[in-house]
């Protein structure tokens, strides 16, 4: 077949050389979404072959940032665990900045507070607040003497001397899994969850025992959250996830649960700790260094659809009565929530037909919707 190009208008020549540059110009976001997707579920799924144990932390003693803020008889201790006063249901720490005052009192106020845990729940609840030092060397010894100042009045900040930064992310988590393991390694559970996070905490503690099963009984093997499956890192320069290949070869990341918030038992955060003992920290993305830890020592996530990732819970009642985590709430937002989930009203009317159709109707609409997904409806 020959082309007669004297049939080929001008028009047509402009309209295909446009086509094709702006493939060009796209192909690398289109190749992200697509191509690279898809060799990295395959490789996730069929070779599955990451030799973390190859990257040792450079070293033979590591080296841990001292503590700025800490409280280190936080969940009780000595006397008072031989006094059964140190049972500790959830040590949650709440990855927080360093101006984020007004965050950390909302949370204080509402879903945070040990005492409505403790009295309104009967659970024992531990609530802390993982910071490092503010990132701008200006402000810094104001904004510091003002955490000074708050932990006094709360008693509640972890503080560890590294600069708060996303690139330190995992600095924080590390922060997390040595704190629980040097004072908290008796907690049944252990939960990270980020300061603009609402915890539906009568739900999850419901949840949690639903978990232990028996008081007596140590949960094992649990790892729950919003779980991402065979994604791949993020190659393109600029984007503030980006990964380089000579930080992580793969072309996939291992499973892993968004760093919004998400849960483990006791068993699995002590597992968590061995593995940060040897794996190079350098990767930034904390949730994703986690995955890398869990994989390394053979444990695997499990999802809930209740644990929104990155999503923010739909406000209605019958929704209200399922929800664990919702992501991207401001102060005043997460204390109208919290008035609306602890009405008394709420409870009475999460169950029924009415509200499993209502669930199904919010929740499963044709087109997207960054909030719970379509399964939330059935669980």
């Amino acid at each position: 077949m020959f082309v007669n190009f004297r049939r080929v208008s001008k028009c047509q020549l402009l309209t295909t050389g446009l086509l094709l540059c702006t493939l060009m110009v796209c192909w690398e976001e289109l190749d992200h979404h697509v191509v690279s997707h898809i060799r990295s579920f395959t490789y996730r799924y069929l070779v599955d072959r990451y030799d973390f144990d190859t990257l040792p932390q450079p070293g033979a003693i590591i080296s841990y940032p001292s503590y700025l803020i800490n409280h280190p008889r936080k969940c009780g201790g000595g006397r008072d665990r031989e006094r059964g006063l140190a049972d500790i249901l959830l040590l949650l720490f709440v990855k927080s900045s360093p101006e984020n005052r007004e965050q950390r009192q909302a949370i204080r106020n509402t879903w945070g507070n040990e005492s409505f845990a403790r009295s309104e729940l009967g659970a024992s609840v531990t609530v802390l607040f993982a910071l490092g030092v503010h990132h701008d060397a200006h402000e810094r010894a104001s904004v510091q003497a003002a955490l000074l100042q708050e932990d006094w009045e709360h008693q509640d900040l972890i503080q560890q001397d590294f600069l708060d930064t996303f690139h330190n992310l995992t600095r924080k988590l590390i922060l997390q899994f040595q704190w629980a393991h040097e004072h908290c390694h008796w907690a049944c559970f252990l939960m990270s969850a980020d300061d603009d996070v609402f915890v539906h905490m009568p739900n999850l503690v419901r949840y949690l025992r639903q978990l232990q099963g028996t008081p007596s009984k140590a949960p094992k093997d649990v790892w729950v959250g919003h779980v991402y499956r065979g994604s791949p890192p993020v190659r393109r320069k600029g984007n503030k996830y980006y990964v380089p290949p000579d930080l992580y070869p793969w072309v996939s990341y291992p499973d892993y649960t968004a760093g919004a918030g998400y849960v483990v038992s006791g068993d699995v955060a002590a597992k968590i700790y061995r593995a940060i003992l040897v794996l190079n920290s350098s990767l930034h993305i904390d949730d994703v260094f986690m995955g890398m830890c869990a994989k390394a020592m053979g444990v695997a996530p499990r999802g809930n659809v209740y644990f929104s990732g990155q999503a923010k819970a739909l406000r209605h009642s019958c929704v209200y009565g399922h929800m664990i985590t919702s992501h991207g709430h401001a102060a005043a937002d997460m204390r109208s929530l919290w008035r609306a989930t602890t009405d008394p009203g709420v409870k009475r009317q999460s169950g029924g037909l009415y509200c499993s159709m209502m669930r199904l109707l919010l929740l499963c609409r044709p087109y997207f919707q960054n909030t719970y997904p379509c399964a939330a409806a059935f669980a």
